[in-house]
This record gives structure tokens, C-alpha cells and sequence, in this order.
């Protein structure tokens, strides 16, 4: 049951002076006659007594009392059941980081979407509420069909915190959700832009204000050792500053003694963004600040430690002298690179191994100098230049496709994330030219990009996640506000998070990597086209799910006060009659 006007109830009152009607004495006028004979139905009754009398009329006064009930649950707009559910009010609220921009009299968005969505919903006489979050992956913040107080709860906790995206998808999912022929409330901060088709049930409401801004565009760290290399680039939007003081605090990392603080003013171009770079030894988290603005949130980053984690390169038994030496004299000056054997290793073997790697000729041996024919745009022969090169390759063709061919001669094949060179060093001078460590370059780069975990350290909003994961484990993306289930193996792309904040990966429950993601996105910063304006929605989509429903009151409360009134009548005839 509910009550779409409880001050109806109010009615309810009238029960007060009824029953104490019943109770009191009626004090009636003496009348002289000449003989009680002459009266049908005479009534003695002694003038004095007490002020109240004893109770007679029990069915007289229930039938009454129904009425008055009856009476105010009409006034008070009593719903029942299925016309009860059907005041429905659909919600969707924009989830921008730039709705959380204050405005000049320092009340932000979300603050003034908040209110507004109490206004709808006490305007509405809801009953029950669906709000939606607009993103590039729509969710429910409260119901289906949510009670009211619930709804404004949620609204309550919720941050604007999302990257620029197309609030299409979620405004047709509010649409399913509202039902046919009624309105669903947009609530952003922007008035839509030309050439943004807005369903004709849609009310678009924008509660924004433009505002000059300063923010961070982009923020990267980088560990080698133990130096941390932090640059960042900070642009304004508007007629704001023409300079501005950026703050960078780094926590001390482990062994160190204490942190490290540095103030810099940089100037602030009107088209494009300033770049600064900072350096610091033994740094643990590093902190960046500008002052605060219109949008505090996006001057703001924390900077955890990025160390590159180290790829292991181990040795398969049956390599050759030449093959080994030619190959340790590499990993040796490649940075990042431990050799040894340990849990997910790229291993380098002989032909006919099942090694990563495997490095040999098989078969007659001929040597090639040139022509060369390469796949062009493989990542494997990025950059890789055979000018000069003498290449001994065997007879025998290497299993996989073929990357790099000359004459009939397969000289580079991959076979499903295994690379094959089909090669003898002892009789090739491609060991001692630029094209052996660019092309070694381009499989340790290929093998770290295969490892395990996020393929960077930090991301913007906005951008999906790159990760890879193994075949046959359980994945779960732990993250600040929620944790999803991963599926596939392999190289996964996985829709870009809703909020900034630490996102850990998770392998059967054990945690592999983490990333950061960064509340930095530049068309969230840029705070000029925002502003206020009311779209209504179409003429024939001009009511709200609830309001349609509530075009007529419940009408047996009518019904019931009519027969309680009509039983009285008779029963108070029926005794007078007797």
C-alpha cells in the first residue's frame, strides 16, 4: 500500500468529535403535554445524571466510523497492488568527472543533480525509482523499481568520477526500463551539443555552469633502479592563470630516510599543455598537486611504484657455442632482463625444441644475400634493416608462418607465440650487424608484452585495460568500488574503468599485478561548454510513468463511504420505525 497525498489522512480528525458526540448527554428541551398516550415512541429520560451516558449505539457509530475512514483514505490517495507498482520514475544521471565541478558559489554538480532528483521525485509522487549512471559501461545505482528513500540514499554516495563517453546506450536502456510512452529525466551538466540526437521521451536537464579550468593532462612515472623518472603536463582552459604552481611530494620508498618535496611555477601556454619532468632517488609513492579550482579532482594524482618487472631468459639444453654466445652477449646489456630459469621464463633452445626461441638450421645449408622479404608491419621485423647481412639458413623449413623469406628459404616463422629462426651463426655475419639486437629487441619486447598482468602502470579514464592472463586459471579484477570476474586467456582488452583508483589483477585469489588509474581526461577538464537549460521531452511523452498512472484516484473508498453512509440511514430508520 502507499499514499500518494498522506496529508489526506488529516481527515482522520473528524473521528475525534464523532465518537465523543456518541458519548456525551444530549441535553434535550422539557416539553409539557397533556398524555404519553399521544406519542409513538416516547423516551423518558431524567434530566439530571451524569454527563456522559452509558453507550447504545454500537453499529450505528462503526458504520460511521468506516465512513470517515473510507473518506480520508480517498483524500490521502491509497494505492493498492499493481496501480501502487505502476508509479514508476526512471533517472539517469551523468557520470562525467566534469559534473563534479563547483561552481561559482562553490556548489557542485552532483550537489544540484541531488536536489533536483528529490524535486522530480516528490513532483512525480513516485512510488518507486530507477536511477541510472551514464558511462561507457552503464549501471544501475539504485532499483529496478528502487523505494524512493533507497533511491535518494544511493544518490546520496554517488561520485561523479567517469571519463567522456556516449550516453546513448544508457538513455535507451532507461527507456526499456520506464516503459512505453514515458519520460525518462537526464540529469548532466552540459546542454546536448549539436548533432546529439535526443530521444523524443527524454527530458534533458542541465544543472552546469562553464568554468575557466587548470588540470593535468597526463601523468607518467617511470623505476629504473632505484630513480623514479615523473613527467607530467598541466593546461588550462579558459582565461584562467597564465601560471600556475605545481607541488610534488615523494614518499620515501624502501631504505630511505625521508621524503622528498619539490614547488614548481610553470607557465601556462593558451593552446596546448606544459611539460615538467622530476627525478628521484629512492621514491616511494609520489604525489601531485596543483591548487585547487573549478575541478579539484583532476589536479590531483598519486603515482605509485612502477618498476618494469623483470623478464627471465633461460638457456635449453643443446644450444650451440656460437648460438649461446652470440645470445648472452645481447641479454647481457639488455635493461630489465635476468637470466636464469624461473616461472614464466622465456626459454631460447635449439631447433626442434619446444623452447620460446628456438635459434638453428636445419637441413643443407645455403647462404642468402638477398633479396629479403618481409612481412611488412609484423612487430617481430619492426625496424629491422638486412643491408650488409649474410644469412646461413637451412633447407629444412621451420614450422609456423612465415615472417621473412628469401628465395625459397623461410628465415623467421611464428607458430603460435613461438618464434623460430632459421639460421647458422656460424656461417652468418647477421650476429655481428644492427639487425641482431633490433631483432632480439623486438622479441624480448613481444615476450614482456605476452607476460602475465597489465601491459602498463598507469592509464588515464577513458582508456580500456590491457592485460593478459593464462589458460586454464580463475581471474578476478579487484577494484576500489567493486570486483568482476575475468574471462578468456590471452591478450585481453577490458572495457575502461568507471572510477580512478588502484585495480588489482587476481589469479585464484593470489594477486599477480596492479595498475593505477589516473583521473585525467581532457575533455572532462575543458569546463567552457558546460552550462544550464531544460530540454522537455515530446508533447505525447510529457508525463511521467507515475503521473499517468494517477491520472483518477481509487475509487472503492468512494464505494465503501456510500454503502457505510446508506447502511446508517437505514439502520438509524429501522430503530426510529420500531
Amino acid at each position: 500500500m502507499s499514499l500518494g497525498s498522506p496529508w489526506g489522512l488529516l481527515a482522520l480528525g473528524a473521528l475525534v468529535p464523532l465518537v465523543a458526540a456518541y458519548f456525551l448527554r444530549r441535553k434535550q428541551k422539557p416539553v409539557v403535554v397533556s398524555a404519553l398516550f399521544l406519542w409513538r415512541t416516547p423516551r423518558p429520560r431524567a434530566e439530571a445524571g451524569p454527563r456522559f451516558e452509558r453507550f447504545t449505539r454500537e453499529a450505528s457509530l462503526m458504520l460511521e466510523v468506516l465512513a470517515v475512514v473510507a473518506a480520508a483514505l480517498f483524500l490521502a490517495d491509497v494505492r493498492w497492488g499493481e496501480r501502487e507498482r505502476t508509479r514508476h520514475l526512471v533517472l539517469v544521471v551523468d557520470g562525467s568527472l566534469s559534473l563534479s565541478a563547483r561552481g561559482a558559489d562553490g556548489v557542485s554538480g552532483v550537489e544540484r543533480v541531488r536536489a533536483e532528483a528529490a524535486r522530480r521525485v516528490e513532483e512525480a509522487r513516485a512510488t518507486r525509482v530507477t536511477v541510472l549512471v551514464s558511462g561507457g559501461v552503464p549501471r544501475v545505482l539504485a532499483g529496478p523499481e528502487a523505494e524512493p528513500s533507497r533511491a535518494l540514499a544511493a544518490l546520496e554516495s554517488f561520485r561523479a568520477l567517469g571519463a567522456d563517453h556516449d550516453v546513448a546506450p544508457t538513455l535507451r536502456w532507461a527507456q526499456e526500463l520506464a516503459g512505453p510512452d514515458q519520460r525518462v529525466h537526464f540529469l548532466t551538466d552540459a546542454p546536448p551539443g549539436p548533432g546529439v540526437a535526443v530521444p523524443d521521451s527524454v527530458r534533458w536537464t542541465a544543472l552546469g555552469a562553464p568554468r575557466d579550468n587548470v588540470g593535468l593532462v597526463s601523468a607518467w612515472r617511470r623505476d629504473e633502479g632505484s630513480t623514479a623518472t615523473v613527467t607530467l603536463r598541466v593546461a588550462r582552459w579558459g582565461t584562467g592563470p597564465e601560471e600556475t604552481e605545481v607541488r610534488v611530494v615523494a614518499r620515501p620508498g624502501p631504505g630511505a630516510v625521508e621524503g622528498t618535496e619539490r614547488r614548481e611555477r610553470v607557465r601556462l601556454p593558451e593552446e596546448g599543455a606544459a611539460t615538467l619532468r622530476f627525478t628521484f632517488e629512492g621514491a616511494g609513492d609520489v604525489e601531485v598537486s596543483l591548487p585547487p579550482d573549478a575541478l579539484p579532482e583532476d589536479g590531483v594524482v598519486r603515482l605509485p611504484p612502477a618498476a618494469e618487472r623483470p623478464l627471465r631468459v633461460a638457456w635449453a639444453e643443446g644450444l650451440e657455442a656460437p648460438v649461446r654466445s652470440a645470445l648472452e652477449r645481447f641479454f647481457s646489456v639488455v635493461p630489465g632482463v635476468e637470466v636464469g630459469s624461473g616461472e614464466g621464463a622465456l626459454v631460447v633452445g635449439p631447433r626442434g625444441s619446444d623452447a620460446g626461441v628456438t635459434v638453428g638450421a636445419g637441413g643443407a645449408v645455403r647462404t642468402f644475400v638477398g633479396p629479403f622479404f618481409a612481412e611488412k608491419g609484423h612487430p617481430l621485423l619492426d625496424d629491422v634493416q638486412l643491408g650488409g647481412v649474410r644469412w646461413a639458413a637451412g633447407a629444412e623449413a621451420p614450422p609456423g608462418r612465415p615472417l621473412m623469406t628469401a628465395g625459397e628459404a623461410v628465415l623467421v616463422s611464428e607458430e603460435e607465440g613461438r618464434v623460430h629462426l632459421n639460421v647458422d651463426l656460424s656461417r652468418s655475419n647477421v650476429q655481428r650487424t644492427s639487425a641482431w639486437p633490433v631483432l632480439l629487441g623486438n622479441v624480448v619486447r613481444e615476450a614482456r608484452r605476452a607476460r602475465e598482468g597489465f601491459a602498463r602502470r598507469q592509464f588515464p579514464l577513458g582508456e580500456p585495460l590491457a592485460v593478459v592472463t593464462r589458460a586454464g586459471a580463475r581471474y578476478t579484477l579487484k577494484g576500489p568500488e567493486s570486483e568482476r570476474l575475468l574471462f578468456g586467456a590471452g591478450a585481453l582488452s577490458l572495457p575502461a574503468p568507471e572510477s580512478p583508483g588502484r585495480y588489482t589483477l587476481v589469479r585464484e585469489g593470489e594477486p599477480v599485478d596492479a595498475v593505477e588509474v589516473l583521473p585525467l581526461d581532457a575533455r572532462e577538464s575543458d569546463l567552457r561548454g558546460r552550462g544550464a537549460g531544460d530540454r522537455p521531452a515530446s508533447e505525447e511523452h510529457n508525463n511521467d510513468a507515475g503521473q499517468a498512472a494517477s491520472e483518477g484516484r481509487e475509487r472503492w473508498p468512494l464505494w465503501v463511504l456510500l454503502a457505510a453512509l446508506l447502511a446508517d440511514f437505514f439502520l438509524t430508520r429501522r430503530v426510529e420505525a420500531a
